[in-house]
């Protein structure tokens, strides 16, 4: 379960959407301005390469994208750090073989926007399985004029 969760603590790095048929909710309103609408899409493209940097082990990505004071936590309360999530990117001991978002929610707050979602996940770390359905919150925060992920937590569902 403890290498379940260290993979699952990589992908919350940057999971993201499968965009098949995928739903997108955006709340609490449900008319947004020009403004609105272009942060929203802003985020889910956010989301849909960081699904593509977990499958392809792009820890370029993490590095760009994850703020300095980013912190991760696993479904077994363990707190991962930036500098630690990209190092176990690189080492490549993780692997997706498939990432698929679904109930995702959108919620904006100025420049900070929370994303919540469901992801079945399969992959592998050092030979053992964490495939499975997880639910998680990921925040980010826009920062001179880009969007960084600050936080993340992931829940393992049944």
């Amino acid at each position: 379960m403890i290498n379940k969760c260290v993979a699952l603590l990589l992908f919350s790095a940057l999971v993201p959407l499968s965009f098949g048929a995928q739903h997108v909710a955006v709340h609490p309103r449900t008319s947004f301005d020009s403004s609105e609408q272009e942060t929203i899409r802003e985020i889910i493209d956010m989301e849909r390469q960081a699904r593509e940097a977990s499958l392809h082990r792009d820890a370029d990505f993490s590095q760009r994208t994850l703020a300095e004071d980013y912190v991760a936590i696993t479904p077994l309360g363990q707190v991962t750090t930036k500098q630690e999530t990209v190092s176990a990117r690189k080492s490549g001991q993780l692997r997706y073989d498939a990432i698929d978002v679904s109930d995702m929610v959108v919620r904006i707050y100025g420049d900070t926007a929370v994303v919540t979602a469901r992801a079945d996940v399969r992959g592998h770390q050092l030979g053992e399985d964490f495939s499975g359905p997880y639910r998680y919150t990921r925040v980010w925060v826009r920062r001179t004029g880009h969007w960084q992920a600050v936080s993340y937590q992931a829940t393992v569902t049944q």
